[in-house]
């Protein structure tokens, strides 16, 4: 087991390290420069503001420079908001986009969940087409499509909520849906597809003779058998919904991290950039590697397995 946590945390410090250095030097590789855009700025002033963000020195040491910043959780000044950090953007807007996530989260594993159990325990019936109709819905209706069209429907024609900005539990309504109607038809489908596989066992249909309930059978010895590839997919998906959408929090005007990030890259903020991505990618690599670890506790053949092949 120890050995099957170092390894992953070897795996996640590699690929933080990539996915660092590619932004960093790819970042500096786009044309443009974030002082001038389509302003005329003096070369004294010019070359002033460059000494100070450090931008004048080789890129190398730009980049040595940001790594030992980092090591230190330094995600260094933004250039477009003069006088604040990274950090500080990342503290004040991580806690409304982790709220948001976690309401979606809330409400989209559960129904989720009751959906794919409904539709494979009634397949071919109603409910399965009814929850298969609903997930295919959510998958395929771009999330700034499905946005817009609650703000009209609850906002305008109904006026029952509140259009955008960030105050009330009222604001977080709208977003939170339109947040998890992606998660909640993938899990959906998920969910269906493998309790169907996991119903066409042999032990399964050995209870079923048996004649214990359907329903018994598929909640006390089913789900738990079915979920487990569920759990893969809530790696990256709690990391995406925790970190903020950029598109819903820019529809529902909405002072996450997605904004932040959307501001940085038209400013070309490369400190800015850098520093979310980095955080970005924390986040998803942590979640994932906390995943791992929480499937070899809900699965025990997989750590057999690795012993085996070890």
């Amino acid at each position: 087991m120890f050995r099957f946590l170092l390894k992953k945390a070897l795996i996640l410090l590699v690929s933080l390290w990539v996915v660092v250095t590619g932004t960093f030097f790819l970042m500096h590789a786009i044309p443009g420069d974030p002082f001038i855009g389509d302003r005329v700025i003096p070369k004294e002033i010019l070359d002033s503001l460059y000494a100070y963000y450090g931008l004048d020195q080789p890129l190398y040491i730009q980049y040595i420079k940001y790594l030992k910043g980092l090591l230190h959780g330094e995600l260094g000044p933004s250039i477009v908001y003069q006088g604040r950090t990274v950090n500080q953007f990342i503290a004040e807007g991580f806690p409304i986009s982790a709220r948001l996530g976690l309401q979606a989260l809330t409400l989209a594993i559960p129904s989720g969940i009751l959906l794919g159990t409904i539709a494979a325990m009634r397949r071919g019936k109603w409910q399965d087409n009814f929850a298969m109709a609903l997930s295919t819905i959510g998958v395929s209706v771009p999330s700034f499509v499905l946005s817009t069209f609650f703000q009209f429907i609850f906002c305008v024609k109904l006026h029952l909520l509140p259009v955008a900005r960030w105050g009330s539990f009222e604001h977080t309504i709208l977003p939170t849906i339109a947040l998890a109607a992606l998660p909640t038809a993938f899990i959906a489908r998920l969910t269906r597809s493998n309790m169907v596989e996991v119903l066409g066992q042999d032990y399964i249909k050995t209870a079923l003779a048996k004649g214990i309930p359907l329903f018994r059978v598929s909640i006390k010895h089913g789900l738990r058998n079915a979920l487990l590839p569920v759990l893969t997919y809530l790696g990256p998906v709690t990391s995406s919904v925790l970190t903020g959408s950029f598109i819903i929090e820019k529809i529902f005007a909405i002072p996450g991290l997605g904004q932040w990030m959307i501001h940085s890259i038209n400013g070309r903020d490369y400190p800015m950039i850098l520093g979310l991505t980095v955080f970005f990618s924390s986040f998803l690599m942590i979640s994932i590697f906390l995943v791992d670890i929480l499937y070899t506790f809900l699965d025990p053949r997989i750590q057999i397995k690795k012993e085996v092949h070890a």
